[in-house]
């Protein structure tokens, strides 16, 4: 497994860390992510859309505010969040533990 720690990911504060669960080669092409993403406290992960591609995110723990398309929700364990081909997202962690969720990007 590949872990990243990206800086200002999509613009957003702070940094992101990603573990990527699968390699390219197991994604074979039909998938662009599978990975377990961790946001820390006061760190976000900034707007960007998704074009040929969707992009689901399953809430693992902590407590974040999710931006669908502009729309700003609350997500916490349990939730999902799905954002379709030609639409945008993001996510900052509203809570004071890590917010810990699932993502994964498949190709349209």
């Amino acid at each position: 497994m590949e872990i990243k720690k990206v800086e200002n990911m999509h613009g957003g504060e702070g940094h992101v860390i990603i573990k990527r669960l699968l390699d390219e080669k197991q994604l074979n092409g039909k998938c662009g992510l599978y990975a377990e993403v961790t946001i820390e406290p006061g760190c976000s992960l900034g707007y960007h859309e998704h074009h040929g591609e969707s992009e689901t995110y399953y809430i693992l723990s902590g407590k974040g505010i999710y931006s669908d398309n502009g729309t700003l929700r609350m997500v916490e364990a349990g939730d999902v969040t799905f954002t379709p081909d030609g639409k945008g997202h993001a996510m900052t962690n509203s809570g004071d533990e890590d917010l810990v969720f699932m993502a994964l990007i498949i190709f349209d």
